[in-house]
């Protein structure tokens, strides 16, 4: 029987039985923060057993995309060694919400196992929780199952919860004995080891209580249901193979890989990586379409050490070049007619994959080489215990999550130092926190502290001023933080800046430099305290409190035109595009976007042109507030990963283009953005592109400028503003004629026009860049000159200006000016690049110069020194 009978089979058996056949939902949860991935079949009914949501039909079944490689279910490490784990998976489920319970649940698992998929009764036995009597009784006496065939085990193995509190019950699950020669040793049972001869094929859960607390469990006067099946090992099983990759859902992919490798697919300890990266395919195609990128937080770092264990499983099989890309095609070809997406996403899902494939394997050598080095240290002295301080490099220059060093340390029989790596971890994150901003004058200390005094009435949607009761003031120095009983101040979320202003009483007036907010929702005013007599602000006193309206207006119009920016950008990049982070202040506005690639100036230009139109139409922005969250959904309102929203919620709509969740202050009409220029795009990380943009005065400011440069260089250069192009092309041409052999062994070139023109790449470190670029056979007077110019511009920065040549590498590290001193040292640096590239070299921690002989490890170098610069400017301030 293949999969897609097995899986009908199952779906029309409970649809018979009155079960309405529900759709698998996303494996990535966009509305459910407190998952990474979609990890069981239940997850899309979770309000439904919550109570939180009521179904029309109380009967339900579902064929559920899953993956579990992270959280209280992760099954990463076992892939590959066992016959039945994998990280993606489907998983086949019938649910009863307050209809049915345990003995039509019992009976359909026996009847469909037994006579729809034919498996005989002696192969089966049953565990139930040991103090589940009925269960017991319902498996013996109504379905007929032999007493010594029922065992009894603990809460661990046999009694499920949603979380420390919520639905919970005892459950039970059917388990195939695959046969004595599959046997672990003499004590082999049920129960008792957790070999493969024991195949666990199906959980009932039978969720009858609720747990209110820690010893407060309640009986539900309407228990529910809930079981998940999986689709490969039932289906390993039916079709009598040893393991879940020989099945016809599989076995095709892991002949495609091995046609790909080279490598032939094989059993035992061999076999693996052909299993491994199998899985890791699945698993990343199918997050990737339905809306995860690989990234360095969250999800998105989930996904990126997959990728990276299977890249590195590809190495072991010899393969030093991107691969699992074209592999693809092949998984889509397989299983797109039960799941459509892996075919409509098949162009994105190749690229994100080959991209990241592409970026890792420029630091892969250098990591397994480093680690072999370390392994054949260890071997002359005798440890058996990997260092912190190589798992540490590994990690942070060679991109090697700290699970994947500790695989490579079991396959040769070490242990991973992993409390050291913690603790160089540690050292690296407070290194990087070191001034970074949270809020003007409020430490995160002291909003926790404020949570006592419960969530702040904001009353400024409508307006800007209000009279409020002060409920606390605490001061140090000037500055001083206060909280009222009800506010207009708007306080830092979402990506929009705290409101500013003044709060007046007793005719002294209070500078409020931001406003932040803590968990309970209490809103705390960063205040100017200087020359304010601070005895007099006493609990109780009122305080009449106003906005800076101006400056709100500026930040309103930002953040208005970040949601036209957000749906003109899923209209043209493509519906792939989620918002990754943004900042609204009054200056400016900052989005990040989950993308693969550099979005084109014609992109851009496009973009641009379509948030114009719905500027020029003044189209009204309705403000929808207390929604209920299935209805907003259902409009199609976006929502962001990570934010938690209640049942009912604030949705934001911009006519039929845009339609977002969102808690911020806005616009009336479009009309009142006013001019909007993007004005630049860039990396923030892999996966992640930073749109910015201008509007309102700051944008028409910024049109005026761009007119009068113009204006300015057609006058100078004695051109129409036409030909002012063609003009500039000319001389460029010109100058480098006139240069070409003059002043040295080959022509004078000007690399910082170069780079001013886009050559070499510029990556974001906090609010820091690094500038890292490389040109052939330029001279090194000229690197320096190029460094000298981007030491002076503004801004902080650091560089890596490189020459390749048939004389080897050489380089130049350096920051800028604006660089705090002791941020980074570029000496150690550029000993880093140098040492990859075979050479030698050092420096100032301003200024380095090095080099190496080992141009086929050019790549290796830069991206480790760029690393280590992001890293070390990543914590500068603001």
């Amino acid at each position: 029987m293949r999969v897609k009978e097995i899986r009908k089979q199952f779906l029309d058996f409970f649809e018979a039985r009155g079960h309405e056949r529900v759709a698998s939902s996303p494996v990535v949860p966009h509305d459910d923060p407190t998952l990474l991935f979609t990890n069981a079949g239940m997850n899309q009914f979770k309000s439904v057993f919550t109570g939180e949501e009521v179904r029309e039909t109380p009967r339900a079944c579902s064929s559920q995309k899953c993956i579990r490689a992270g959280g209280k279910h992760n099954d990463l490490e076992n892939v590959g060694y066992t016959a039945r784990h994998l990280t993606f998976f489907e998983m086949l489920g019938n649910f009863s919400f307050g209809d049915y319970f345990k003995k039509e649940a019992c009976s359909w698992a026996w009847e469909l196992i037994t006579e729809t998929f034919g498996i005989e009764a002696d192969r089966l036995w049953i565990s139930v929780f040991e103090d589940d009597d009925e269960a017991r009784e319902i498996w013996r006496d109504h379905v007929g199952v032999s007493p010594d065939r029922i065992v009894g085990l603990g809460v661990k193995d046999n009694f499920w919860s949603m979380g420390d509190t919520g639905p919970c019950g005892p459950c039970s699950e059917l388990h195939v004995d695959r046969g004595e020669s599959r046997s672990c040793g003499p004590n082999c049972a049920l129960g008792v080891c957790d070999c493969d001869r024991w195949m666990e094929i199906w959980n009932l859960v039978f969720m009858q209580f609720e747990q209110r607390s820690p010893g407060d469990r309640i009986i539900l006067p309407k228990p529910s249901i809930d079981t998940g099946m999986g689709l490969e090992r039932i289906t390993m099983i039916l079709q009598d193979k040893d393991d879940v990759y020989e099945t016809d859902l599989m076995s095709r992919l892991i002949e495609g890989i091995g046609e790909e490798t080279g490598v032939v697919p094989r059993k035992g300890p061999e076999g693996i990586p052909h299993r491994v990266i199998a899985d890791h395919l699945r698993s990343l195609s199918f997050a990737i379409a339905d809306g995860a990128f690989p990234s360095n937080e969250e999800r998105g770092y989930v996904l990126r050490r997959i990728l990276r264990r299977a890249s590195r499983y590809g190495y072991k099989l010899g393969v030093e070049r991107p691969f699992l890309y074209n592999l693809v095609p092949l998984l889509a070809e397989e299983m797109g007619d039960a799941f459509p997406e892996l075919r409509s996403r098949q162009e994105l899902i190749v690229k994100l994959i080959g991209k990241e494939e592409e970026q890792f394997l420029k630091t892969l050598k250098t990591g397994m080489t480093r680690f072999d080095e370390e392994v054949e240290q260890m071997g002359t002295s005798g440890s058996r215990l990997f260092p912190a301080g190589a798992a540490f490099f590994l990690h942070d220059s060679c991109g090697f999550p700290i699970d994947l060093t500790e695989q490579m340390a079991r396959e040769v029989e070490l242990d991973l130092d992993r409390g050291g790596f913690e603790d160089l971890m540690e050292q690296q994150r407070t290194r990087s926190r070191i001034g970074n901003k949270i809020g003007v004058a409020v430490k995160g200390e002291d909003l926790g502290m404020m949570e006592d005094l419960g969530a702040t009435d904001f009353v400024g949607y409508h307006g800007g001023r209000a009279e409020a009761q002060l409920l606390s003031c605490t001061s140090e120095g000037d500055t001083g933080a206060l909280v009222l009983d009800r506010t207009p101040f708007y306080a830092e979320s979402g990506g929009q800046v705290g409101d500013t202003g003044l709060l007046e009483f007793e005719g002294q007036k209070i500078p409020v430099l931001d406003c932040q907010k803590n968990a309970a929702g209490t809103f705390v005013h960063s205040v100017d305290l200087s020359g304010i007599d601070v005895e007099a602000l006493q609990r109780g006193i009122t305080i009449h409190a106003e906005v800076d309206l101006d400056r709100r207006l500026h930040i309103q119009r930002n953040h208005t035109a970040t949601h036209l920016l957000h749906a003109a950008l899923r209209q043209v990049v493509g519906d792939h595009v989620q918002q990754k982070g943004s900042q609204v202040s009054p200056e400016r506005l900052r989005f990040d976007i989950s993308h693969y690639e550099k979005v084109s100036p014609e992109q851009l230009a496009e973009v641009e042109g379509i948030v114009q139109g719905w500027i020029l139409r003044d189209q009204e922005v309705a403000i929808h507030t207390d929604v209920p969250i299935d209805a907003a959904k259902d409009r199609g309102a976006m929502a962001l990963f990570g934010e938690k929203y209640g049942d009912r919620v604030r949705m934001v709509e911009i006519g039929d283009f845009s339609v977002e969740l969102c808690g911020g202050i806005h616009c009336n009409n479009t009309g009142e953005i006013g001019p909007m220029m993007i004005t630049g795009e860039g990396s923030v990380s892999s996966g992640v592109r930073r749109i910015e943009a201008l509007t309102g005065l700051e944008g028409g400011r910024r049109v005026r400028e761009g007119e009068d440069l113009i204006q300015d260089l057609a006058r100078i250069l004695r051109s129409s503003r036409e030909e002012l192009g063609d003009r500039i092309a000319s001389l460029i041409k010109e100058n480098k004629d006139l240069k070409d052999g003059k002043g040295s062994a080959g022509p004078v070139r000007d690399l910082l026009a170069d780079l001013d023109g886009g050559h070499g790449d510029r990556i974001s470190a906090g609010e820091a860049e690094v500038v890292r670029a490389c040109w052939k056979d330029a001279p090194q007077e000229q690197l320096l000159v190029v460094a000298d110019a981007l030491k002076r511009r503004q801004g902080a920065r650091g560089f890596i200006l490189a020459s390749a040549g048939s004389d080897g590498v050489k380089f130049v590290v350096g920051t800028s000016e604006s660089v705090p001193k002791g941020q980074v040292h570029c000496g150690k640096v550029a000993k880093l690049g140098s040492g990859i590239l075979g050479g030698g070299g050092g420096g100032r921690p301003d200024m380095a110069q090095a080099g190496g002989k080992d141009l086929d490890k050019l790549d290796e170098a830069l991206e480790a020194m760029a690393s280590e610069l992001v890293n070390a400017l990543s914590g500068i301030a603001q």
